[in-house]
């Protein structure tokens, strides 16, 4: 199917306390280049990211933004030393039989002592935060392949409608053409009988002039190109995927083969003809600048 290079995406995962929101746009590239913006934190899921996304992108400027979130940053987990609270009972003990003194130690009190609990920072669980940071990307990225597909088969259906048009126009070019050499013909048969009156004229001179104008405006093989390139690319559109940089070339074809015709146009009808098959070529070349 043919996607538009414009598109966006947008997706939220959210999961035990952290949120992640991507967020995604796209305008016409010749190649993939891909930008994205983040937090520093998550700066070393960048080349994971990518990969992600290239397998939905192939061509297009497309600038990524990432926000995060994470309510369990800062939170704290007690660790508890069970051989350090031992080894101050053990020396309390003795301490109370040595001197004679009431050991009252409680667990409260043995708390406070030094290492016997510690607040220490939870570590960051990387798997965790890339499994929820994945999800968020490959959701935007399907949003935004939704939207190139909606924009590229509107994209599809514009084209179609112009290559059927200049088809009808290179069909009036061939019809045109017998027509220009019948009224050539007539002009110069007229011409000369106002000039030599009755004199005869060898019909074999005539022929051969007739013959060298007919040869000299004939676009036969232009149209037949033409026409060929006008299927191809109806061909091209069906087919769909990654299509935008072989639909441009055969568009530029397609021009030199308008150019060619206008060239040797001697008829104010195909001229005309002729520049209008030029502008729709132009048009169709500016809006497969926006085909993937």
């Amino acid at each position: 199917m043919v996607k538009s290079m414009t598109g966006f995406g947008r997706y939220e995962a959210d999961e035990e306390g952290r949120k992640i929101i991507v967020e995604m746009k796209a305008v016409n590239h010749r190649y993939c280049d891909i930008s994205v913006k983040m937090p520093k934190k998550l700066g070393i899921f960048e080349a994971g990211i990518r990969n992600v996304l290239k397998q939905y992108i192939s061509r297009g400027k497309v600038d990524v933004f990432i926000t995060y979130e994470d309510q369990t940053e800062g939170k704290n987990c007690v660790r508890y030393n069970e051989d350090a609270a031992a080894e101050y009972l053990e020396y309390l003990s003795r301490m109370s039989e040595k001197f004679g003194i009431r050991n009252d130690v409680t667990a409260v009190s043995l708390a406070r002592f030094p290492e016997v609990l510690a607040a220490e920072e939870q570590e960051v669980d990387e798997s965790a935060i890339w499994s929820l940071l994945e999800a968020a990307v490959k959701g935007a990225a399907e949003h935004f392949v939704e939207t190139r597909i909606a924009e590229g088969s509107r994209l599809k259906e514009d084209l179609c409608d112009k290559l059927e048009g200049m088809k009808r126009m290179v069909e009036f070019i061939e019809t045109r053409e017998p027509q220009i050499v019948a009224e050539y013909r007539q002009r110069l048969m007229d011409k000369v009988a106002e000039l030599l009156g009755d004199v005869k004229v060898d019909e074999s001179v005539l022929a051969t002039e007739i013959t060298i104008f007919a040869d000299k405006i004939c676009v036969d093989e232009e149209t037949v190109r033409l026409k060929s390139h006008i299927q191809n690319m109806k061909e091209t559109l069906e087919e769909g995927a990654n299509a935008g940089r072989k639909l441009d070339f055969i568009a530029q074809e397609m021009n030199r083969e308008a150019n060619t015709i206008l060239s040797k146009a001697n008829d104010l009808e195909v001229t005309n003809v002729a520049i209008d098959l030029k502008t729709e070529i132009e048009k169709l070349r500016e809006q497969i600048q926006n085909i993937e």
